[in-house]
């Protein structure tokens, strides 16, 4: 499953449904998809996915892909799942506007 994020206030960002629902959960969300976030309730779910990445940077990101393969390459970490989530919600409290989720 792939998740894709969206707000009017930058790109649409799509990632697989773990990753997407990891997030969710540092977010301080349910991790319920689809559903959305109110413009006012932005900021605090930055801030808790800022501190949760800011904690474990170099945390292995969830992956429980059948295609994926121990190759002896490094896990993507957490930071770097993340990072594209974290613009696109400050973008979205920067210009006060909802942010939406829907699976794909």
């Amino acid at each position: 499953m792939l998740v894709t994020f969206s707000t009017p206030a930058y790109a649409d960002i799509t990632m697989f449904g773990d990753v997407a629902a990891h997030l969710l959960k540092l977010m301080g969300h349910s991790g319920t998809i689809p559903s959305a976030l109110l413009a006012e309730d932005v900021p605090a779910a930055l801030q808790r996915l800022q501190a949760a990445v800011d904690a474990n940077p170099d945390e292995p990101a969830p992956s429980k892909h059948e295609d994926d393969e121990d190759d002896g390459e490094a896990a993507v970490t957490l930071r770097h799942r993340a990072m594209p989530l974290i613009e696109l919600l400050k973008s979205a409290a920067r210009d006060e506007v909802n942010v939406m989720w829907d699976k794909n």
